[in-house]
């Protein structure tokens, strides 16, 4: 189903791009577009998940540097039944975590240093069970290709505008003209950002679950969603406001100002933390870790 969804994810972000290219220079526009859709598709397939490590400065860890963090992981990826992913950190205050890469084969599963200093080896255990629910659903390559084709796309509008404004509006090979270019530096990206809401909220939900079934815990989840809500309103994350189009990746809405309405891809926090209750029931309170912590 992921795989179905990541392809035809790729599908409408390249007919917008045809759109667009259309639109701003007929089809000459449209057959540069092309193009220029392909090798990006290609390119974000190969290496989107190197760029979004890239872009919050994130560095790998191992045994000798962060030996809790990583074993928590292998743990939880043991019990998943997935391949030993990559581990890393962000230098942020701001508690947070995400996870990318193409296929578990080749995943990565990122926290801040927010996150470490700020919650419990328990609470983060179901964290990074939520992360590698994403993992194991491969959610990872179709939120990846979200962010990197979104800022693309955005790009994209801005040189629409720019075109619009030296005067590429008036060009005859232009079908719309400067209507057709103030359009696109107005719709793209709002379409790509409705797509990026709609791939978000609801694998949220299914990573929460995923994550409860991986760790034998919710209310372990449950428990750091609240704390990491609460501090994420309070702690600024700059690296995520400069690139608001990764703010799906994060396990809670990283970003502040009018940017957090525009990109609120997560459901609320509450309702996330009562499925996990209603989940813990299910399970039992009471249930025992399937092993020790720490």
């Amino acid at each position: 189903m992921n795989t179905l969804r990541t392809g035809m994810l790729m599908a409408a972000m390249t007919g917008l791009f045809l759109a667009v290219g259309y639109a701003l220079g007929g089809a000459m526009g449209m057959a540069i577009a092309f193009l220029f859709a392909a090798a990006g598709n290609l390119f974000a397939y190969w290496n989107s998940d190197k760029m979004v490590l890239a872009m919050y400065g994130a560095r790998a860890v191992d045994e000798t540097s962060a030996p809790d963090l990583v074993h928590i992981v292998r743990q939880l990826a043991g019990q998943a039944g997935l391949p030993m992913p990559r581990v890393c950190i962000v230098d942020n205050p701001q508690p947070n975590a995400f996870a990318t890469g193409r296929d578990p084969e080749h995943a990565a599963v990122c926290v801040t240093s927010g996150l470490l200093r700020q919650v419990s080896n328990e609470e983060l255990a179901g964290v990074l069970a939520h992360e590698l629910g994403h993992v194991k659903n491969r959610d990872t390559l179709t939120m990846t290709l979200t962010a990197t084709i979104a800022g693309a796309v955005s790009m994209l509008a801005n040189f629409a505008f720019f075109l619009g404004a030296f005067g590429g509006g008036n060009n005859r090979n232009n079908p719309l003209g400067f209507v057709g270019v103030i359009l696109v530096s107005l719709l793209a990206p709002v379409a790509a950002m409705l797509v990026q809401m709609a791939i978000s909220r609801t694998r949220e939900f299914e990573a929460d679950r995923m994550g409860a079934e991986i760790s034998g815990r919710p209310l372990w989840l449950a428990s750091a969603l609240g704390r990491i809500e609460a501090a994420a309103g309070q702690i600024d994350n700059p690296a995520a406001d400069a690139n608001p189009a990764t703010a799906h990746m994060f396990i809670v809405n990283p970003l502040h100002g009018n940017l957090a309405g525009l990109f609120a891809s997560h459901p609320s926090t509450e309702d996330r933390i009562a499925r996990l209750k209603q989940i813990a029931q299910q399970m039992g309170q009471a249930a025992p870790s399937p092993r020790p912590w720490g």
